[in-house]
């Protein structure tokens, strides 16, 4: 410690931009906390907090998505760190921003509700404090990157689908309308989906088959060189 005596010190922090797909909304949402602390307390806020002496940034993530969502083992990935002098009123505070994905379903709603926690639009998001605003901005940016690459969009879906809810969940993602039959071509094409027995009859009086997401097929398959590709017109 006496080698970096000399240095200022500074805060660390983690916030996360959780999201969360309403599938009869066909919307993304966004999971928002009411501060009930200052600096803007009452003001809406990512979920953060300080990073623990004895944590990595990743546990120190981990642990506030938890805390907030009782949730454990889902999708999170570092965004950006965000470390413009004046971020924070009160004090030079850098912070690490993560994403996740997960099913709107599948949170303790009574925990979030302890927290103050509030699923929000992104199509009418309040005013966020600091520079939320631009992780939140960044964040949906990185998602449509990786919807395209990757499977990520079945870590919003519940675990059995149609695929009129799997396209309604990439056009709530691109925030556009896409070709259903390029779509369905394309999804069906790289055979990582099992159509199921069952059908979804709330929507529809004819019924539309569910289908699931085969993991175990698309890690050998991306083994074998598959490259994952869905971004359609």
């Amino acid at each position: 410690m006496k080698l970096y005596s000399m240095h200022s010190k500074f805060y660390v922090a983690v916030d996360c931009i959780i999201f969360g797909y309403d599938i009869a909304e066909k919307e993304i949402k966004l999971l928002l906390i009411k501060r009930s602390f200052k600096p803007a307390k009452g003001k809406w806020s990512l979920a953060g907090g300080f990073v623990n002496p004895d944590e990595s940034l990743d546990a120190a993530a981990s642990r506030v998505l938890s805390s907030l969502t009782g949730l454990k083992n889902v999708y999170l990935k570092q965004l950006h760190c965000y470390g413009d002098l004046d971020r924070d009123p009160e004090a030079r505070v850098i912070s690490a921003a993560y994403w996740a994905l997960i099913k709107i379903k599948d949170i303790d709603k009574k925990l979030s509700d302890q927290n103050g926690a509030h699923w929000q639009s992104l199509k009418k998001l309040p005013k966020l404090i600091f520079d939320h605003q631009s992780m939140v901005e960044n964040a949906m940016n990185e998602l449509q990157t990786q919807i395209k690459i990757k499977p990520v969009g079945f870590e919003l879906l519940p675990e059995k689908f149609t695929l009129v809810q799997l396209l309604d969940l990439y056009e709530a993602i691109y925030q556009r309308t896409i070709d259903k039959r390029n779509f369905r071509k394309k999804i069906i094409s790289m055979n990582i989906l099992e159509k199921l027995d069952e059908k979804e009859k709330v929507t529809s009086k004819r019924g539309a088959f569910y289908f699931r997401f085969i993991k175990e097929r698309y890690r050998k398959l991306v083994k074998d060189g598959f490259y994952f590709n869905l971004d359609v017109n």
